[in-house]
């Protein structure tokens, strides 16, 4: 006789009806209860709120924000500049190349309008400037020789000597002589300055969209040589005058020209790509950029130097520069249409109209005056039936270990309980008596909902037996 084939241990055989289980439940369709409620009040909110959310999506997200489009920021700039234009002094006459720093042409440069001017500096020995600490003395043993000050003007030789002006005296110093404090002049050079004509040339691209565009109008009638700035008549004749500048920034040229300052120049390229390109155009805007009425951090001011010789020694002029500087600064925004922002945007805007059902979902269930009513209208209690041999919790438990007892017959009749089940059958309580299945709490007619006529299916609804049944506590909180 031949052997007996060995059996599959029972855990590996419960696993596989396990994971039959389980895929068998992962193509199960689940769709959600539909309650209707006659409540006007509460229709009006769940309206008002859909229509402030439809409204906020169609009018700032679709049409002020433009979220149909694919958007690049930030485009790639070119800035070219030019000034033009002369002015004087007390005492000479002054073109571009001398007030005019850096002369490049960049999208950073100053513009002269006072200066601070020592002329004749030689190396050799002259009194400190008042202005650095420590510099005032009354002896000689008052100056320590061979000290530097980081804040000075030279090296201290220890001698004290007489201020170049006034009875005060301060340590002498080996540098460049006479220091700037003691014979500097200044003139000014700001009269003509509100006259200068400055060009600026831009050129941007959007690499996304394979866009590019300048600021100059493509014309060869020499339009640029007569024309100036005007944001309607002459939008693409980038020549503005220096005084129009400090004004349309809100400043006195005046008092600017004096103590310096910096202006911005912001050119703004905001492009909607689904027009055409005559539509994307630049906007010029100015604005003060340092903070003038913080006195530590306003005004702008530099010091350079020119060299020369004299008499076979090195001399020099020291200028100290007051004036405007102008930085011009590109940025803006170009977008056009896209399939895939446009789908995004309206599934988030689907969705957030679900907002207004959580809401009244919430009000409904909290602050009506039939909430109990109207949650056990809307949530079900279904008792879990008896699980079969071959259903998925049963399997699990035999994977656990657990093997939870058999169900417990359901009885819709409470008299039945501990009937016999048969005549033949000796033991009437080999199994333990059914229990009866519970039913919902009576149910009570809608306030809110509109009387209904007699009949059957008109009045109102009675509560549903539910099956249920009962089953081993401990074996399912093991589970």
């Amino acid at each position: 006789m031949a052997a007996a084939e060995p059996k599959p241990p029972a855990g590996m055989s419960a696993a596989r009806r396990l994971a039959r289980g389980c895929w068998s439940a992962f193509w199960d369709y689940e769709t959600p209860k539909v309650i209707v409620v006659k409540n006007r009040r509460l229709g009006v909110v769940y309206r008002a709120v859909q229509l402030l959310i439809l409204l906020y999506f169609v009018w700032y997200v679709f049409i002020v924000q433009k979220s149909y489009q694919d958007s690049e920021t930030g485009p790639e700039s070119s800035v070219i500049t030019k000034v033009k234009g002369i002015t004087s002094s007390e005492h000479k006459v002054w073109d571009v190349e001398e007030y005019v720093k850096p002369p490049e042409g960049g999208s950073v440069f100053s513009i002269i309008t006072r200066i601070e001017v020592t002329p004749f500096q030689t190396l050799g020995t002259c009194a400190e400037s008042m202005r650095v600490n420590n510099a005032t003395c009354d002896s000689d043993e008052d100056c320590v020789a061979g000290q530097l000050d980081m804040l000075g003007n030279g090296l201290r030789t220890g001698r004290c000597v007489p201020y170049y002006h006034g009875s005060s005296k301060t340590c002498e110093v080996y540098g460049w002589c006479p220091v700037e404090d003691g014979a500097s002049v200044s003139q000014f050079l700001g009269k003509m300055a509100p006259n200068f004509t400055i060009l600026i040339k831009n050129s941007i691209h959007y690499p996304k969209f394979q866009f590019s565009k300048g600021n100059i109008e493509n014309r060869k009638d020499g339009y640029l040589k007569h024309c100036t700035f005007h944001e309607v008549s002459d939008l693409y004749c980038p020549i503005f005058k220096l005084g129009y500048i400090v004004e349309q920034a809100g400043e006195n040229f005046t008092q600017l020209a004096h103590a310096g300052g910096v202006i911005g120049v912001i050119i703004n390229w905001d492009c909607d790509l689904d027009l055409s390109a005559s539509n994307c155009n630049p906007k010029y805007s100015f604005r003060r950029l340092d903070p003038k009425h913080v006195p530590a951090s306003s005004g702008y001011n530099f010091r350079f130097a020119k060299y020369y010789k004299v008499n076979g020694s090195t001399t020099r002029t020291l200028i100290k520069a007051y004036g405007i500087r102008i930085d011009v600064i590109v940025h803006g925004q170009a977008g056009k249409f896209s399939l895939i922002p446009t789908i995004i945007n309206l599934a988030t805007a689907l969705t957030s109209i679900g907002v207004g059902s959580f809401l009244c979902d919430w009000i409904l269930l909290t602050f009506m005056n039939k909430n109990k009513v109207y949650s056990h209208k809307k949530f079900d209690k279904v008792c879990t039936p008896g699980p079969s041999s071959g259903s998925w919790p049963v399997t699990l438990a035999l994977v656990l270990g657990q093997a939870p007892p058999p169900p417990y017959p359901c009885s819709a009749d409470p008299g039945q309980a501990g009937q016999p089940q048969g005549e033949g059958q000796s033991q009437a309580w080999a199994v333990p008596p059914p229990r009866p299945c519970p039913t919902s709490a009576s149910s009570e007619q809608m306030v809110d909902a509109p009387k209904r006529g007699a009949g059957p299916g008109l009045g109102a609804s009675e509560p549903s037996q539910q099956d249920c049944a009962l089953t081993d506590a401990r074996g399912l909180a093991q589970l």
